[in-house]
């Protein structure tokens, strides 16, 4: 399934540690595709992606697509962010339970205070030098 993908003409304000294991995850990223790694043992998967499986330490994984859907579990608004985010307060952050079983924290966007328990879908942010993730509700 192809994310969409909403251009930002920022740089983030914060951008990840990329490593060799990790630049597959974040190339699909930007390309529209959330991917994670499974088990090739226990078949679970693991949020962030790991090289080895949190469940059963087993070193066999794989990279599988996710749906991007899912439930708003929890949400806040920041409006003290710390100084890197500071640009970009009020903004709104949560949790979010995926279709496939995991947890994930990102940035929730949306301009009301969602109720819990509603749908949501994950979107791209391709800011210029590059992207990150966020949840939006469900249209």
């Amino acid at each position: 399934m192809t994310l969409e993908i909403l251009h930002i003409d920022r740089a983030r304000p914060y951008p990840p540690r990329v490593t060799a294991f990790t630049q597959h995850f974040w190339d699909s990223v930007a390309q529209g595709r959330l991917e994670t790694t499974v088990c090739d043992d226990c078949g679970r998967f693991s949020f962030p992606p790991k090289p080895f499986c949190p469940h059963c330490w087993c070193t066999r994984t794989h990279w599988a697509e996710l749906s991007g859907r899912g439930q708003l579990y929890s949400q806040t608004l920041i409006h003290a962010a710390p100084a890197t985010f500071r640009d970009e307060a009020p903004y709104r952050v949560g949790i979010v339970d995926l279709n496939e079983g995991l947890r994930i924290a990102t940035r929730v966007l949306s301009e009301t205070t969602p109720g819990l328990d509603v749908p949501v879908q994950i979107v791209v942010l391709l800011y210029t030098d590059g992207p990150l993730f966020a949840a939006r509700l469900s249209e």
